[in-house]
């Protein structure tokens, strides 16, 4: 038996990254998944490898309202019910915060801090019309402290707390369950931009992240997005059942301290 057998997911920002480690990891662990993003060749060619049994796509711009009522429907006439979400698509700008346009600070808000709102407001009704389940919200290592260049994301990943623990509170009587990953550096496209840039030398790029994580970070290395899944996974499952309003730090020790060494 799987960990989330007869469990129906949305998952966001599911075409790559994060997201897609997280709707391969719910499938095999039992759940059909709805795989949600912008970047739709990408969704479909995962949506199709993962089996129509077991998963469909939806193009879904987290920003828009009238995206999520889209993507709740098209979950329902696939199977029929939702009682999951994991709240994963974001995007990252680096800049200095004097320097950051407001049209970006506000993009950066419209992804991370309000597609989490709605998506909590659109699906959470439909999980406790199943019955109950869990929403999974993506905040950071930076909803717990502060990093340079980073401000209008930093700002949106608290937000993400702070708005999970209200949804803890307010839909517990559902049986709705409400937390928190909060991941350090991982190596996904949104990390390592490298990654997406043909003429860069993807060995190259990937040894200097190697490099740099290797000074930063407690466990001497970059985290794998395989190991954020499995974090969503124990969020969704029954191992977790008596947690909900939490955030989960997954940063190989980073937000621990400083090393001299």
């Amino acid at each position: 038996m799987g960990k989330l057998d007869g469990r129906v997911v949305i998952v966001t920002g599911a075409a790559r990254g994060q997201g897609e480690q997280e709707a391969r990891l719910f499938v095999e662990e039992g759940a059909k998944v709805v795989l949600a993003d912008v970047l739709d060749d990408q969704g479909e060619a995962l949506a199709t490898e993962l089996g129509e049994a077991s998963a469909r796509y939806v193009h879904l711009d987290v920003s828009q309202e009238a995206d999520w009522q889209s993507a709740v429907g098209s979950a329902k006439d696939a199977f029929g019910k939702i009682d999951g979400l994991v709240n994963n698509a974001g995007i990252l700008r680096f800049n200095e915060l004097v320097s950051t346009p407001l049209e970006e600070f506000q993009q950066v808000i419209q992804v991370n801090q309000v597609g989490c709102f709605l998506g909590i407001r659109t699906v959470a009704p439909e999980i406790g019309a199943a019955g109950g389940g869990t929403i999974v919200n993506t905040a950071s290592y930076t909803a717990m402290t502060g990093m340079a260049y980073v401000g209008a994301y930093a700002a949106t990943k608290h937000a993400i707390l702070g708005l999970t623990r209200v949804a803890a509170m307010e839909l517990a009587g559902q049986g709705i369950r409400v937390n928190a990953v909060c991941p350090g550096a991982v190596d996904t496209p949104m990390t390592n931009p490298a990654q997406l840039d043909p003429t860069a030398d993807p060995t190259e790029a990937r040894d200097a992240v190697a490099e740099l994580y290797k000074k930063l970070v407690p466990l001497g290395r970059i985290g794998k997005p395989e190991e954020v899944a499995a974090l969503a996974l124990f969020l969704t499952g029954g191992d977790s059942a008596y947690i909900t309003g939490q955030p989960f730090v997954i940063d190989g020790g980073w937000l621990a301290g400083v090393s001299i060494v």
